[in-house]
């Protein structure tokens, strides 16, 4: 009798054990670069996973339990990518908003994939990201097939007859969004006076800026993030060079005007409709602001990420990855970026890009 005692009590305490870890909650993560050069991005990306799961488990939660929120930074290197998505895995994440760099987030969808774990990335555009099959994969922003013909069709409409150079920094993001510039520009009849490749973490960019001289160049286009954007800004400035800089959604942060000052003027560049302008966000904008920060670029477009997970997982009723990407890929969700939807590659029903110019420190709708 004692044994019998003994086994009811080890087979009650592993139940108690097993409730207990199913009253903990779930986990989700969200990964970008938290460290490095594109931290300001990593930044969004916390603030507004951080309130959405504030948020939704104000509301009770998903499946009746809340959420747990792990932070990963991958410092836009596609190796420590994979590091964060192990951990996540090791940590029992179901789901990861995540990453920023396309260079990041591709090889990191691997990892997920065979996990089981459902990524929606806020910000990587290339192709490639939805195009290799894994059902896995998402995206709530658009894609640079989209966006490097979008300012292709800007820059011919509003600089026509002017001479254009194209530059990347050799990055998975930059030189596919140059190239997708490119090609357009090129089937509309312009050839550019100009093609270069820098690389990224330099200070010194006057040997581009003397090249840019030598050809004349009204336009630059320029695939590839906000640092190396204003450096180069700054330097063609500093040398009386006014060729109007062009270039895409990762130079949208308060830190690019950091880094050029009032040589930033005029600066051009693509980008989603901006989800602080909807009314139906004005009180989590002012939510937002109330704790000191501005939701400007990704924070909202991450928000989003986790919205419509969550409610493709209430819609599952599980958080069974395979059964979540089937939901999201057949239905609608409503989210602070207006009611989206994901195509059989995992690609939202993005509304399109737009144009940004930088004006006195901040940035707005172009004309």
């Amino acid at each position: 009798m004692t044994r019998y005692f003994l086994v009811l009590a080890a087979v009650l305490s592993l139940g108690l054990f097993a409730c207990s870890k199913e009253k903990t909650g779930i986990t989700i993560g969200v990964a970008g670069p938290i460290s490095g050069s594109e931290a300001a991005f990593g930044e969004q990306f916390v603030h507004g996973a951080q309130r959405a799961v504030a948020d939704i488990n104000a509301k009770g939660g998903v499946l009746g339990q809340k959420l747990n929120l792990v932070i990963g930074d991958d410092a836009c290197d596609p190796k420590q990518a994979v590091s964060v998505a192990n951990d996540m895995a090791s940590k029992g994440a179901v789901m990861v908003a995540g990453h920023y760099c396309s260079g990041s987030s591709i090889p990191a969808s691997d990892v997920y994939n065979e996990s089981g774990i459902v990524q929606i990335s806020p910000a990587s555009t290339n192709p490639d990201f939805t195009e290799r099959g894994l059902p896995n994969v998402f995206r709530v922003c658009g894609r640079d097939d989209a966006q490097g013909p979008t300012a292709a069709d800007y820059v011919t409409a509003h600089f026509a007859g002017k001479k254009i150079a194209v530059v990347d920094d050799k990055s998975t993001y930059g030189k596919g969004l140059a190239d997708e510039f490119k090609k357009s520009i090129n089937a509309k009849g312009t050839t550019e006076v100009l093609h270069e490749s820098i690389s990224a973490g330099e200070k010194d960019y006057s040997p581009l800026v003397s090249k840019l001289k030598q050809a004349n160049a009204d336009v630059l286009y320029f695939g590839g993030y906000k640092t190396e954007a204003g450096l180069i800004v700054r330097q063609m400035r500093e040398q009386g060079l006014k060729t109007v800089l062009v270039g895409g959604d990762a130079l949208v942060t308060d830190e690019f005007w950091s880094i050029t000052g009032d040589a930033g003027e005029g600066t051009l560049m693509t980008f989603g409709p901006d989800p602080r302008l909807n009314p139906k966000n004005a009180d989590l904008v002012a939510a937002f602001r109330a704790d000191k920060y501005e939701p400007e670029a990704y924070t909202l477009y991450t928000y989003a990420a986790i919205q419509a997970w969550a409610q493709a997982a209430e819609k599952a009723g599980t958080t069974d990855a395979a059964k979540v990407e089937a939901v999201l890929k057949s239905n609608k969700f409503d989210t602070v970026l207006g009611t989206i939807g994901f195509n059989a590659k995992g690609d939202m029903d993005a509304p399109g890009y737009v144009f940004y110019v930088w004006k006195n420190g901040k940035y707005g709708y172009a004309d």
